[in-house]
């Protein structure tokens, strides 16, 4: 970390973090002396005032890179101070090195993806994502949902990364660890800008968000979509308003999501549901009415996800478990533990999305028949074409002659 003033930096593995001046501090660091009550992994109990309207948890959960680690000791003070800065929101402009993320998984359809931002304010709880924050040494609770960082310069890098004659084009990602159309995308307005360049080169695209507002891009991905370049599937986790604001704080409501299903499949746009996650007990039983009511909005594909609990989601889960179901709490471990082979969490391929045994042959099988029943997935997919790539040539470089 490079010393004092109002700018610094900071080298974090193959990133590099440009501060801007901060106009407030939303919270304590980790390194601060006070911090706020729940912070840590050694609140064993959950209190009953952990989530607030907007958020999904107020935990700050320590990183699991700490050094050292601190359990909090509420005496009082700074309690007002402390109440009024929580649900604060700040942007760190981040100059990333790399925009492309690589990935052989057998479990994920596409090869590579690119994440416009870290961290995401929609808040779901039960985000797979959120233990990324730990490799900046922040918190994967309330951190991931507070502390956002924004790529910038993620055009630049994804322009020399096409340039480069070794690269082999496929299908890119969007959405693949947190959501490009976050509420911060509304200002920093980089997914355009990466779908702009990406339609400009005839570059195939999928993306996958829970927001309405890749209503706004509906003109370049229409394009993209006539050359067989886009596909869009939208996360419609639970049609129940209640439900939905505790899980998903920030996200665009059920209803919503549905309509730009909808206006996506007018304009001619692939689009498909996700249900993720399939959450035992709480949100399993929506499974057939989000698939119907998606597919009379005009998705023609659908998928779903088991609920994962890597790392620090595990306790910042039963943590909103306790908080907002009480009584089922025991009853949705047990399964989750029952899917996973007496484990909590399954990080083995051909497994983690969707689980073993009875619950999971049954989710398999009731997904597979809704499916049938209301017209989705009826046929293969049909692949993106990569066929038509357009390599750029920036300034200074050459055509190749082959």
């Amino acid at each position: 970390m490079s010393g004092g003033g109002r700018n610094r930096a900071i080298l974090i593995r193959d990133t590099l973090i440009e501060s801007e001046p901060p106009k407030a501090t939303p919270f304590p660091r980790h390194g601060d002396a006070l911090l706020q009550p729940g912070h840590g992994m050694g609140a064993k109990q959950p209190a009953k005032d952990k989530t607030a309207k907007g958020r999904g948890t107020l935990n700050r959960i320590d990183a699991r890179y700490l050094q050292h680690t601190r359990v909090a000791a509420d005496d009082g003070w700074y309690r007002e101070r402390a109440g009024e800065a929580k649900t604060k929101t700040s942007v760190t402009i981040e100059k990333s090195r790399t925009i492309i993320t690589k990935n052989n998984s057998p479990d994920i359809p596409f090869e590579q993806s690119i994440n416009p931002y870290r961290g995401c304010e929609h808040g779901c709880i039960y985000c797979y994502a959120r233990p990324a924050h730990a490799y900046l040494d922040l918190s994967p609770g309330l951190d991931f949902e507070t502390r956002l960082f924004a790529k910038t310069n993620a055009v630049e890098l994804l322009a020399e990364a096409l340039a480069d004659p070794a690269y082999q084009c496929s299908p890119i990602a969007l959405g693949a660890n947190t959501d490009p159309y976050q509420p911060i995308e509304r200002e920093h307005r980089i997914t355009r800008a990466i779908i702009a360049y990406l339609e400009r080169h005839n570059h195939p695209l999928m993306v996958v968000s829970k927001s309405s507002l890749v209503e706004r891009d509906i003109d370049l991905l229409a394009k993209m979509a006539r050359r067989g370049l886009a596909e869009v599937f939208i996360s419609v986790t639970t049609l129940a308003p209640a439900l939905m604001q505790k899980m998903e704080p920030r996200a665009s409501a059920p209803e919503r999501r549905l309509k730009t299903l909808a206006r996506l499949a007018e304009a001619g746009i692939p689009a498909g549901v996700m249900f993720a996650p399939v959450i035992p007990a709480i949100n399993d039983h929506e499974m057939e009415q989000v698939l119907r009511r998606a597919a009379e909005a005009g998705a023609g594909r659908a998928g779903y996800i088991m609920l994962r609990l890597p790392h620090e989601i595990k306790p910042l889960f039963k943590e909103w478990l306790a908080a907002h179901y009480p009584l089922k709490a025991k009853h949705v471990m047990s399964i989750i533990r029952e899917l996973r082979e007496g484990r909590e969490n399954d990080a083995r391929f051909h497994s983690r999305m969707s689980g073993r045994g009875v619950f999971a042959a049954l989710t398999r099988a009731r997904f597979k028949n809704a499916c049938k029943k209301y017209g989705l997935n009826r046929a293969p997919s049909r692949p993106l074409d990569a066929s038509a790539f357009i390599r750029p040539v920036l300034s200074g470089g050459q055509y190749s002659l082959f």
